[in-house]
């Protein structure tokens, strides 16, 4: 049976995070409170390194590599943040860095992640697995496998944005997060647990990828084809071994957003707060709307995992150029 994380691997990542990964601010707004009938503390994960939260659960997991890891090198698999924040992280470390993306991947994080001098590896989402290509990698070259979400480190990484929220807001009544593999829900549960028991926990999923929705539901891990939806960070098509079960004991319900949806969140993160948000880090707020009427007069963290989005694409969003 496999070792589930606790708290206290939080807790410990947050040790190992202090004076590496940014302290993101908790933003509040009159106008979106009035809105929804609510009090909302918005951890703002955009303005974490890498422009992500992925950043604090890869730091975590490559810091406790041993000497012999680190000389040989890392190889991960991502759609663009995980990918930049294993980079980033690798490069701090002195950890060499190989990393698989699909072709279609933003621009943006593509140009990032091989700017913090890690090799990239292009892939066809639609067609390959990237989960045989990181692990053929890793066999071939000696490599550590460090995935997106399915790992103890990286799940307790991820966890110490919601510790974070709550040291800051308080006792909530609930906590409101974006779901791709599970590995930011898992975290922000096991710290929402410990330190605000009584608030429930829900994540939010693409509409087009419902499949955490599916699997909480049916009692057992669901897989999906490749989604297709603009939030590209939660394009994952399971949940993990590590992360379902905790899912299954602590999430109260997994909602879903429609692409449309995320944008006009994007649009109220935009005109309410000055913030840009890619659609990926606009789950939650879509979600929290649907939401509101259940959790009227309380209290609620919502958090915002990214701001990684092409200048040009985030124009047409906002624009209202939905993809056909």
């Amino acid at each position: 049976m496999v070792d589930l994380p606790t708290y206290d691997d939080v807790s410990a990542a947050a040790d190992r995070l202090r004076g590496h990964a940014h302290r993101t601010p908790v933003l509040t707004s009159r106008r979106l409170d009035a809105e929804l009938g609510l009090r909302v503390f918005v951890k703002a994960e955009n303005f974490q390194r890498v422009g992500a939260f992925k950043f604090r659960g890869a730091f975590n997991a490559l810091s406790r590599f041993t000497p012999e890891q680190r000389r040989a090198g890392v190889v991960a698999y991502s759609s663009g943040n995980h990918a930049q924040a294993v980079a980033l992280a690798a490069q701090l470390l002195g950890v060499p860095a190989t990393i698989v993306m699909p072709l279609d991947s933003p621009g943006s994080k593509l140009a990032a992640t091989r700017g913090y001098g890690a090799e990239v590896v292009t892939y066809d989402r639609y067609t390959e697995d990237r989960e045989a290509i990181g692990r053929a990698l890793a066999a071939e070259r000696g490599l550590t496998l460090v995935p997106p979400y399915d790992h103890l480190d990286v799940i307790a990484g991820q966890g110490t944005a919601a510790r974070e929220l709550l040291e800051e807001a308080g006792e909530l009544d609930a906590v409101v997060a974006p779901l791709g593999g599970g590995g930011l829900l898992a975290g922000t549960a096991l710290a929402t647990r410990a330190l605000s028991p009584r608030a429930r926990v829900y994540g939010v999923e693409p509409a087009a990828g419902d499949d955490g929705r599916r699997s909480l539901q049916e009692g057992r891990i669901v897989h999906i084809d490749p989604p297709r939806t603009i939030a590209d960070g939660a394009q994952t098509q399971h949940l993990g071994e590590l992360t379902f079960p905790i899912l299954r004991r602590e999430v109260a319900a997994v909602l879903t957003a429609t692409d449309a949806e995320l944008v006009d969140a994007m649009r109220t993160f935009a005109a309410t707060f000055k913030i840009v948000v890619e659609p990926t880090g606009a789950l939650a707020l879509a979600g929290l709307r649907r939401l509101a009427p259940e959790l009227a007069g309380g209290r609620v963290g919502v958090i915002v995992t990214g701001g990684n989005v092409d200048v040009d694409r985030y124009a047409a969003l906002l624009g209202g150029s939905l993809p056909a």
